[in-house]
């Protein structure tokens, strides 16, 4: 009996107010991030687990928010994903309605902010930056769920029950497939005669959704498997390391580098390549041996800085 796989329509507007204009989920999940974030943060100043104090909280996340993950993130999908487009025209990089953000390039736009930072305001980077790994994953969590809902970085191709049909697919399969395709959706209804209009058509017309079940690929939602990993589990792991243990500054930082590039690996192998590999390895495996050197490097200059913390529980 052949499986009836769920065929992605969601809209990537959470209100739509004209062609190509409105509020969309992707924006939605940066502001939620800031927000929990922030909240996040200001509890841990106020336990006492940050040299910043509670009523700093707010703008140093904003800044980080925009400096860091904005900026840092739109300008490592640049570098790292579309060079060539980027060299060719640099203005592309203020095309931020387009798409195309890096979590790398956020990773280290945020761990560069809050360097400067730290310095302008003589703090400790260590400290600053521990607490701010913990509230990470939740930006990570809404942005691989904003991913999914937009249907893009989808992954690989299975046979699993819970597989999804992604119709973005078409953006990627071959130009002879893909004509042949649009000629049969657009028998079904002449506006349907882009990728585009399928896309958008297919949450709204029952013949299109039901031709597009026949052709598309069953696949992993990766993008979901990956708000798991990098977003619950991470987060998961770094709370119960801040709250219940009292560690040298820059342990926890440390530990999310290298956590988030391990389990960012383990997603990479439900997720279609995005890019041309580098050698055997998908950009984000690649770029993730990194951050495991940088995470690496945190906790051997936690562990020899003489002034540590002791290491034993810390009942609140």
């Amino acid at each position: 009996m052949m499986i009836a796989f769920y065929v992605h329509d969601l809209s990537p507007f959470l209100i739509r107010l004209g062609e190509g204009f409105g509020i969309r989920w992707y924006g939605l999940a940066y502001i939620l991030a800031f927000l929990f974030g922030t909240l996040l943060y200001r509890y841990l100043a106020k336990q006492g687990y940050s040299d910043l104090r509670p009523e700093e909280v707010t703008d140093f996340i904003t800044w980080g928010a925009f400096f860091g993950v904005v900026l840092g993130g739109r300008l490592g999908y640049m570098i790292f994903y579309d060079w060539d487009h980027f060299i060719e025209n640099p203005l592309l990089f203020f095309r931020v309605w387009e798409g195309g953000m890096s979590s790398h390039g956020g990773i280290l736009g945020l761990m560069l902010y809050s360097l400067w930072y730290a310095r302008v305001h003589h703090l400790s980077w260590l400290n600053l930056g521990d607490n701010l790994v913990v509230v990470a994953p939740i930006g990570l969590f809404l942005g691989r769920c904003a991913n999914f809902i937009n249907g893009e970085l989808f992954g690989r191709a299975t046979t699993v029950s819970w597989a999804v049909q992604f119709p973005k697919e078409l953006t990627f399969l071959p130009p002879g497939f893909v004509l042949a395709t649009l000629e049969k959706t657009a028998a079904i209804n002449p506006k349907f005669s882009t990728v585009n209009a399928v896309v958008e058509g297919v949450s709204s017309s029952t013949p299109l959704h039901d031709y597009l079940a026949t052709i598309l690929t069953p696949r992993y939602p990766s993008q979901l498997l990956e708000a798991l990993l990098e977003g619950v589990l991470l987060f998961t792991l770094l709370w119960v390391l801040r709250t219940c243990y009292r560690l040298p500054n820059g342990v926890l930082t440390g530990v999310f580098f290298i956590a988030y590039a391990l389990l960012r690996i383990a997603g990479e192998t439900f997720r279609e390549p995005d890019a041309p590999l580098i050698g055997f390895f998908t950009r984000g495996e690649f770029f993730s041996f990194f951050l495991i050197l940088i995470g690496i490097g945190f906790l051997v200059a936690a562990f020899l800085k003489t002034n540590r913390a002791p290491l034993d529980i810390k009942r609140i």
